[in-house]
């Protein structure tokens, strides 16, 4: 029988991309411990995975734009004596703000596509961004989430 924990933390992050001079370009932020992530966060009531993980990156990440609706894919991770479940879609940044809610603590920063694979910390999210360019191929007229205000 499987033992699933009794606390699961269902979450949504995004990998914010940007078309750059040299190539895809990669936005990752700094955790509380120093780690280069994406924004994630709680999935909140009411909104989709999509807008929620839309949400963390304006809070975490000062930068806005759209969402795809398409899932990328999902990795777990132990927190807060559970699971947390988190779901990972792309976003392409049409928008940097120059300060936002949690720029005292965090940092951003633009790499590219290689080296953010190499960055962060997750073999789940190298994998992810690795999926990057070949997602962009994709025709992605009609799978957009608007930007939530």
């Amino acid at each position: 029988m499987l033992n699933l924990p009794s606390n699961v933390f269902s979450q949504s992050a995004v990998i914010p991309f940007k078309n750059g001079n040299r190539g895809i370009k990669i936005l990752l932020i700094k955790s509380r411990k120093g780690n280069w992530i994406v924004p994630k966060g709680i999935i909140e009531q009411g909104l989709t995975p999509q807008e929620s993980a839309r949400r963390e990156a304006v809070e975490e990440a000062g930068v806005d734009g759209e969402v795809f609706n398409e899932l990328i894919g999902e990795y777990n991770y132990d927190k807060w004596n559970g699971t947390c479940n988190v779901k990972v879609y792309l976003m392409m940044v049409n928008k940097e703000f120059q300060t936002w809610e949690e720029d005292y603590f965090r940092v951003r920063k633009w790499f590219s596509l290689e080296k953010a694979i190499r960055k962060v910390g997750k073999p789940e999210l190298s994998d992810f961004i690795k999926q990057v360019p070949n997602l962009l191929r994709k025709d992605k007229s009609n799978d957009k989430v608007q930007v939530v205000q």
